[in-house]
C-alpha cells in the first residue's frame, strides 16, 4: 500500500531546516526555524527551568496518567497568566484551562471541536499566517479562507482593509487571530485596533480564536495581553491556544494550553466536556514533564521572578538585534527604509525578500530563510549580522 502512494511535500519551514543541516559550509545561517536563540547561536536552557526540574526530580513519586485535561496545578496556574489573577473571565468562573501537546496540538484540538460543532464551519485566517495554520484546521475538516493583513507598501498592517473584510464574514463563521508578534509579519493591532476588531467580531456573531503563542516576547506578560484580550467580552465565546515553547524555551517538551471562554460558568462546563471528548479520541491525556515545570515556575514566587527576568532578557536580544539589523542593512547600502524592523514585534520579521533572493541566499551564502521572506530575529547574533546583511546587499 505505500508504494502506491506519493511521496508529501517537504514542511515549508522544517524541510529548509533539514537542508541546512547537510550544509558543510561552517559559516551557514539558518533564519527559518522559530528558535530563541542566544548571542553564541544557542538555543538555552533556562535557569529557572533547571531549578524547577531539580525540585520536581527530589519530589516526584510516580508517572501515573494525567487527566484528559492535564493537571489541576498547571490549568489553575496557566489561566491567571493569561488573563491576569482578577480579569473578568477568571473571576467570573467562566473560563477553563486545558493542558495541551505545545500550541499546535491546541490548534488541532480547536479545529476538530469547531467541526464536531458544524462539519461545515469555515475559519478565516490572515493574510499572510503561520503556514501551519492553514494545514492543521485543513486536515481537521475545516474550510479555511483569507482576510486581508499587511501592507506591503508600509510594512505595517492593512487595517482599513482588514475591518472591511471582516465586516464581510458571515455570521456563524470562526475568525483566526495572533495574540502578538504576528507569525509572519511582527505586525500587530495598537490596543484602540483590538477593540474595534472586538467590537465587530462580537457584534456580527463571529466566533474568535486567539493564537497567543508568544506572550511576553513583545513588551511583557501583562502588556501583551491588553490588546488581544479585549476579545474577550463578558458574556461572549472566545478560545484561546498557548504555547510555553518560546517564553519558557520548553520546545521539546512540546507545553500548550487550550482556554475556553464562554458566557458563562455552566457553557465552560459543557464545551470542556466535548474539548475532552476530543482529545480522548486524539491521545487521551497530555505529556506531563512540560506542564509540571510551568506550574512549578508560576507556583513558586522566586522561580517565578526568575523566570520573568529571563523571559526579559530574550524579549531584550530580540529588540536589540532588530536595532542592530536596520542599521547595518541601511550601512551596507540596501536599499529602502529599514525603520520598519524595529517597529515589528517578536521573533519574525517580514523582510521584502522575494522568493528568487531567498533562494540565491541558500544557493550562494548558506543562509536559509522562508520563501516568503520571513526572517527569525532572534537567530541574529552580533557575531552573523555584518555578513548577513552583506549577503542581502549581494541579492538586492
Amino acid at each position: 500500500m505505500f508504494e502506491l502512494m506519493d511521496k508529501a511535500p517537504a514542511d515549508p519551514i522544517m524541510g529548509i531546516t533539514e537542508l541546512y543541516n547537510t550544509d558543510t559550509n561552517p559559516n551557514k545561517i539558518n533564519l527559518s526555524m522559530g528558535v530563541f536563540k542566544d548571542e553564541q547561536g544557542n538555543t538555552p536552557l533556562l535557569s529557572c527551568v533547571k531549578k524547577a526540574e531539580a525540585k520536581i526530580y527530589a519530589t516526584e513519586d510516580t508517572k501515573a496518567y494525567s487527566a484528559i485535561e492535564g493537571f489541576s496545578s498547571f490549568n489553575d496556574a496557566v489561566l491567571p497568566l493569561i488573563f491576569g489573577a482578577d480579569h473578568e473571565a477568571v473571576t467570573s468562573g467562566r473560563s477553563a484551562t486545558i493542558h495541551t501537546p505545545g500550541g499546535s496540538g491546541a490548534l488541532r484540538i480547536v479545529g476538530d471541536f469547531l467541526t464536531k460543532l458544524s462539519p461545515s464551519n469555515t475559519i478565516w485566517v490572515s493574510d499572510p499566517t503561520w503556514v501551519n495554520h492553514i494545514n492543521i484546521f485543513e486536515t481537521a475538516g475545516l474550510q479555511v479562507k483569507r482576510y486581508p493583513y499587511f501592507d506591503k507598501t508600509t510594512n505595517g498592517l492593512a487595517f482599513d482593509t482588514m475591518m472591511s473584510a471582516l465586516k464581510d464574514i458571515p455570521a456563524g463563521d470562526t475568525v483566526l487571530f495572533h495574540g502578538c508578534c504576528h507569525n509572519p509579519t511582527g505586525v500587530d493591532p495598537s490596543n484602540d485596533q483590538w477593540q474595534q476588531i472586538s467590537d465587530l467580531v462580537h457584534g456580527n456573531g463571529l466566533m474568535p480564536v486567539l493564537d497567543f503563542a508568544y506572550q511576553g516576547f513583545a513588551e511583557g506578560i501583562r502588556e501583551d495581553g491588553e490588546g488581544p484580550l479585549k476579545l474577550v467580552q463578558p458574556g461572549k465565546e472566545t478560545l484561546i491556544c498557548g504555547s510555553f515553547s518560546k517564553n519558557f524555551a520548553l520546545y521539546n517538551e512540546r507545553t500548550g494550553s487550550l482556554t475556553a471562554v464562554a458566557a458563562d460558568a455552566a457553557a465552560v462546563n459543557i464545551a470542556t466536556s466535548q474539548i475532552k471528548s476530543v482529545i480522548r479520541a486524539i491521545y487521551s491525556s497530555p505529556p506531563a514533564h512540560g506542564g509540571i515545570i510551568v506550574s512549578t515556575i508560576l507556583n513558586d514566587p522566586e522561580l517565578r521572578t526568575q523566570w520573568e527576568s529571563e523571559l526579559k532578557q530574550m524579549r531584550e536580544r530580540i529588540q536589540n538585534m532588530r536595532q542592530l539589523l536596520a542599521e547595518t542593512l541601511t550601512a551596507k547600502g540596501v536599499p529602502g527604509d529599514h525603520s520598519f524592523i524595529t517597529r515589528q514585534r517578536g521573533m519574525f520579521s517580514f523582510s521584502g525578500l522575494n522568493p528568487t533572493q531567498v533562494e540565491q541566499l541558500k544557493n550562494d551564502h548558506s543562509i536559509y530563510i522562508v520563501g516568503n521572506g520571513r526572517i527569525n530575529v532572534a537567530a541574529i547574533t552580533p557575531d552573523n549580522c555584518d555578513a548577513l546583511c552583506e549577503a542581502i546587499a549581494n541579492v538586492s
